[in-house]
């Protein structure tokens, strides 16, 4: 089967042993591997590709990763977490950030890097029970995280 793309704005902070991705992912349904996978499965391409306004937070720490999706979360709430982190960088003060209460940053300079500490709370209401996780995200150049926030708000206009 052809891999399927996805698209949508996508907010990835870390590195690639542990990361938080904060994303509303979009699939077109008229992908050959789309059509495919949902012709397996028994469903339209459509129910197979989803909404794509559901927006979710994948994370991963050395290999053990999860994540989970986040209805009701709007594009102005994301918009809004992804200004708060620029502001703080921008104050060059430790700070913490909150996307409602399934997302905490804390965050401190360390010379031209932040250090960042990631809390995820998975909703009480997640099948499977996924406990509540903290991931050190490890130093990040602060120019990557502020080029990477920009991306995010871009694709987000």
């Amino acid at each position: 089967m052809s891999p399927i793309a996805v698209s949508g704005p996508e907010l990835n902070l870390g590195t690639e042993e542990a990361y938080v991705v904060l994303a509303r992912p979009k699939i077109d349904p008229t992908q050959p591997g789309v059509i495919a996978a949902a012709r397996d499965a028994g469903v339209s391409p459509e129910e197979f590709a989803g909404p794509g306004d559901v927006w979710t937070l994948m994370y991963d720490a050395d290999g053990d990763g999860d994540g989970f999706e986040l209805p009701g979360a709007r594009d102005t709430e994301a918009d809004a977490f992804a200004e708060q982190v620029q502001q703080a960088l921008a104050a060059a003060e430790p700070f913490t950030v909150e996307a409602g209460n399934f997302l905490r940053l804390d965050a401190r300079p360390v010379g031209a890097d932040w250090t960042v500490t990631a809390h995820v709370t998975p909703p009480e209401d997640e099948e499977g029970g996924a406990a509540a996780r903290t991931l050190e995200l490890g130093a990040l150049p602060v120019s990557d995280l502020l080029a990477e926030l920009e991306q995010f708000r871009r694709e987000l206009a």
